[in-house]
């Protein structure tokens, strides 16, 4: 069998290798960068997170939850860890997030080439597809000045983020070209946009907070972790797994904001919060110094600027109205969010191909034979942490499996 494979990514890379493991089966790829695997170098901070210890269905979001429960089964999860394992990586795991024992992305690059190679995989790149045509029950690709006939495609060319590792959303037109619906696509994993007026007085704090999502007025998710302080707003891991809903949201106009709370080792309320400060106060400090210890200076300056208060007042010199302010916003402080950065931040995206349209058993489509749909083109997206790869792998192993047969 004649198989296409179109996108050099990890969910094409995948599928070709596990189909070429039938060696009935012929296997190339298409790229249209002059390499393969450009955007597997970036995932982890470049060190590769494939994998995390914590596997549950709530770390994966689509707007066709019973389909995605077919998909993210723990089956599936064993198989894709099982891929990994088989593949030769040794992992290093750091509070659940696996890597690579080498922490290097270009590790797991090389093993998948490897592997690829093996396995007889035909990988072809600078190839630029101008048009798909239906034959009987295959296709006839064209690019170039060249004509190419194959029984079946896999399409994994990825979504619309980091734009540029090459990704342009090309498979979205060729999808909806044949009929399949698209949920509207949209930047996750990014940073948030704010104007608290504060910005660029914490400009390059990073601290460890609880994160809360209100969506008009109400609280919907919360996270906790580093958040990284920017002079356009906030980024960081517990930033973006709030970042999906808060984008769609914005995209529907709903009201959206964050709830910070810089204390998180405190368990008390703003009364108890106010009896800390009154224990470690003293004449001789300033109220940077008395939160010296557990609050960064920058912080300290951006509250006493939203309160209204002189930098270098004391604690004593603060009338109650103004204490309870300090503490009110220590524990939760309200931001408006009023965008997301766009694709060229974005780790992924949300939205793509319908799971309505596809088989989930195969990731075969359901309009058009022997077409199959893997990876991030799909509406299925994940949180930080290794997800979207372990989707990535999953998807692509349901396909290969079917095309193996």
């Amino acid at each position: 069998m004649n198989i296409l494979v179109i996108g050099g990514g990890i969910s094409g890379f995948i599928t070709a290798i596990m189909c070429a493991k039938n060696k009935n089966n012929k296997i190339t790829i298409y790229e249209k960068n002059n390499e393969v695997l450009k955007k597997l170098l970036l995932t982890g901070n470049g060190r590769c997170n494939y994998w995390n210890e914590y596997q549950d269905i709530s770390k994966y979001h689509s707007s066709n939850q019973c389909e995605l429960e077919k998909i993210i089964t723990k089956e599936n999860l064993d198989c894709a860890y099982k891929f990994w394992s088989d593949l030769g990586i040794i992992p290093i795991v750091k509070n659940g997030y696996y890597y690579p024992f080498s922490e290097s992305a270009k590790s797991v690059k090389s093993l998948l080439l490897n592997s690829a190679q093996i396995n007889g995989v035909i990988v072809k790149t600078n190839i630029n597809i101008t048009d798909i045509s239906l034959i009987n029950n295959g296709f006839k690709v064209t690019y170039s000045n060249n004509t190419n006939y194959f029984d079946k495609i896999i399409i994994a060319t990825g979504s619309c983020a980091y734009p540029k590792t090459g990704s342009t959303g090309w498979g979205y037109e060729f999808a909806r070209k044949y009929g399949h619906y698209i949920i509207p696509v949209n930047p996750s994993l990014v940073q948030l946009v704010t104007n608290a007026g504060i910005e660029k007085i914490w400009h390059g704090v990073r601290t460890h907070v609880i994160v809360k999502h209100l969506q008009n007025e109400k609280v919907l998710k919360s996270e906790y972790g580093e958040i990284q302080l920017t002079n356009y707003g906030v980024s960081g891991i517990c930033v973006f797994n709030l970042s999906r809903d808060i984008r769609i949201g914005l995209e529907n106009h709903q009201k959206e904001q964050i709830l910070i709370n810089f204390v998180p080792w405190f368990k008390g309320g703003k009364e108890e919060l106010k009896q800390l400060l009154d224990k470690r106060n003293s004449d001789s400090l300033n109220i940077t110094e008395l939160c010296d210890g557990f609050l960064h200076y920058k912080i300290v300056a951006a509250i006493l600027t939203k309160i209204k208060v002189n930098s270098k007042a004391r604690w004593n010199e603060l009338s109650n109205k103004e204490k309870n302010l300090f503490c009110d916003i220590l524990l939760a402080f309200k931001m408006d969010i009023v965008a997301t950065k766009d694709f060229d931040n974005a780790q992924v995206c949300s939205g793509g191909i319908s799971l309505s349209d596809i088989n989930s058993l195969t990731m075969e489509s359901k309009i058009v034979k022997n077409l199959y749909f893997v990876g991030e083109i799909l509406d299925v997206d994940g949180d930080c942490g290794g997800y979207n790869l372990s989707f990535a792998c999953i998807s692509a192993l349901l396909a290969a499996k079917s095309l193996g047969d």
